[in-house]
């Protein structure tokens, strides 16, 4: 049976609302069924659960080794293969893409979410993710401005086919030590969280299964959260823009059959009502998802399909995860002491680290153009 059909349907704007659909819907079940509320899929947060079960940050509450993750990865090889598409291919500039891995996720960490997480929060009712959403908008449009003047970190090139392979079988290691539950060692690692966020977690097979569904879906669908609203800002297209809006609006409708939505500012789950910050975090992580060619999610795919560059940027996301925790860079929640409502947000540490990764993102955008 020919398999062009169903490429050809998921490459049309009916396949970009599919996906955006079934990761709206899945994301509410996956919270249902036992991942933190309005998290049901973050990949920024999930990948920091990661680093901190393999022991790169400490924070005991955030660190398990989240399946979707490995989906996500092992999805998209497998679409990649059934489609023909999986070209092991590695580019220029791999330092600093590392680089733009660990500011997109201390950004996203002083937000405390990705992309899709935004949109999520939004589906749950959280008005928090609308500054969040409008910082992501505003650093895209600086990131665009870059990529008018012929921004770019070189093309890539095809490598040796084994090095393809790397991220999934990373990815596949990685799996085994959840199932396995690996200890090397009485102090860990691994570590997995008895309590807060990195202790909610749906069944394994459910998250593996939802993961692997979506990244192969996401694999011939291109859906990524930054190139649509690049897209609409670049060039008015709204091709990928209906799969973002297909998103929000099947999370908030299963959200609401659930139980799930919580409207207003105060009291959201994982979640600080420091407007300003949640901004500039997502500005940061906007402008770094820019100028490494795409969000997290969307870089997970490519790292399956053999993309060199995307696993060099995701390893710096998970080494920016490190980061955020061992040096209080990332958000804190909002809590209720004593009756009274505290707000959260970064520290001064995290704030600083902010400033600092827009001027280098500014940095980089400004001298890697080939006009001026």
């Amino acid at each position: 049976m020919s398999v062009k059909p169903f490429s050809r349907f998921l490459a049309s704007r009916k396949g970009i609302i599919l996906i955006g659909a079934v990761i709206g819907i899945l994301a509410a079940l996956l919270q249902k069924f036992g991942n933190p509320p309005n998290m049901g899929i973050c990949v920024a947060c999930f990948e920091r659960d990661i680093a901190g079960a393999l022991g790169l940050h400490r924070e005991a509450v955030v660190q398990y080794i989240r399946p979707e993750i490995i989906g996500f990865i092992l999805g998209s090889m497998a679409a990649a293969f059934m489609f023909k598409d999986f070209k092991a291919r590695t580019g220029s500039a791999p330092f600093v893409r590392f680089v733009l891995g660990i500011f997109a996720m201390t950004g996203a960490l002083v937000f405390l979410g990705c992309p899709w997480r935004t949109l999520l929060r939004l589906a749950g009712g959280d008005m928090n993710a609308v500054s969040g959403l409008a910082g992501l908008t505003l650093g895209i449009a600086v990131g665009d401005q870059f990529l008018k003047y012929g921004y770019n970190l070189g093309r890539s090139y095809p490598t040796h086919y084994s090095a393809g392979f790397i991220m999934p079988a990373a990815a596949a290691g990685l799996l085994l030590l959840l199932v396995f539950e690996a200890r090397f060692s009485p102090e860990g690692p691994i570590f997995f969280s008895s309590k807060g966020p990195g202790s909610l977690h749906a069944p394994l097979m459910i998250s593996l299964g939802a993961g692997l569904i979506i990244g192969f879906i996401a694999q011939r669908t291109r859906f990524c959260t930054m190139g649509s609203i690049r897209d609409v800002l670049l060039v008015g297209d709204i091709h990928l823009m209906s799969g973002i809006i297909a998103l929000t609006a099947s999370a908030f409708f299963v959200n609401m059959i659930l139980g799930q939505v919580k409207f207003g500012f105060s009291g959201q789950p994982i979640a600080h009502s420091n407007h300003l910050w949640n901004a500039l975090g997502m500005m940061l992580a906007g402008l770094a998802f820019v100028l490494a060619g795409g969000c997290p999610g969307r870089q997970l795919v490519l790292s399956g399909e053999g993309d060199g560059d995307a696993a060099v940027f995701v390893c710096g996301m998970t080494v920016g995860a490190a980061f955020s925790h061992n040096f209080s860079l990332a958000g804190k929640p909002d809590k209720i002491a004593d009756g009274i409502m505290q707000v959260g947000g970064p520290s001064v540490w995290g704030m600083g680290a902010v400033l600092i990764g827009l001027c280098v993102c500014l940095m980089i955008g400004f001298t890697m153009r080939e006009k001026y």
